[in-house]
């Protein structure tokens, strides 16, 4: 019987948590300014989705910004 396991690479955990993160950062940007900047236009009006799009980049960018200097601080202390 062939021994599969000889086979296949190691398995890097710490590779799918980053792009598991990535992936969900870009969803939060997503849900933020696609669907909130949506939702304002569809209940007060273009005028005010422009205004709340503008709050939510704003949101959305402090959330990246910090989501950016933590992954800089672990790649920092993990090397």
């Amino acid at each position: 019987m062939p021994d599969h396991n000889k086979s296949r690479p190691p398995t890097d955990y710490r590779k799918i948590r980053r792009e598991q993160e990535r992936m969900q950062i870009f969803l939060v940007f997503f849900v933020l300014l696609v669907v909130g900047t949506g939702l304002i236009g569809l209940i007060w009006g273009v005028e005010q989705a422009i205004v709340g799009g503008v709050c939510l980049l704003g949101g959305a960018l402090l959330i990246g910004g910090l989501w950016l200097g933590l992954s800089l601080l672990q790649r920092f202390f993990d090397e």
